[in-house]
């Protein structure tokens, strides 16, 4: 088994005519794409491969040691921009193919009308402890 990140862009502007962003969505179609994240997680669930998941809120700051002690905080990420990372979700599955599969899977939630969003997803996997070596 081996662990995988996927990240959840969300596009403030639609990548095609057919796009609508998310801000302009009804709430009975932002319920929809909920529920079918849920649903997604819950069967992960019972299949053993759903670690966890979140989504973020569009506000942010950045922080970064200065070398001086006094860490510079700006603002960001803005909302303003193209691209804002929505949520996420580790998965534990057998392979590579599998982490795919199911990336293009959750890539497909509803959105706008109940079309799928075509939402880009970030696949990282995680790195692993390394092995311990005994003698």
């Amino acid at each position: 088994m081996a662990k995988y990140l996927l990240l959840k862009h969300y596009r403030g502007a639609p990548a095609s005519a057919n796009d609508v962003p998310m801000d302009q969505w009804t709430p009975e179609e932002i319920s929809a794409h909920i529920e079918y994240m849920d649903t997604f997680a819950a069967r992960l669930e019972k299949t053993g491969e759903y670690v966890g998941s979140t989504a973020l809120a569009p506000e942010g700051t950045f922080v970064r040691y200065d070398g001086e002690g006094r860490p510079p905080v700006t603002d960001g990420p803005f909302a303003e921009t193209k691209d804002l990372i929505a949520g996420w979700m580790i998965i534990d599955v057998d392979s590579y193919e599998r982490a795919l599969e199911l990336a293009a899977e959750l890539s497909a939630a509803p959105g706008a009308g109940g079309k799928p969003i075509h939402e880009w997803l970030e696949l990282r996997p995680v790195m692993a402890e390394p092995p311990t070596i005994t003698e």
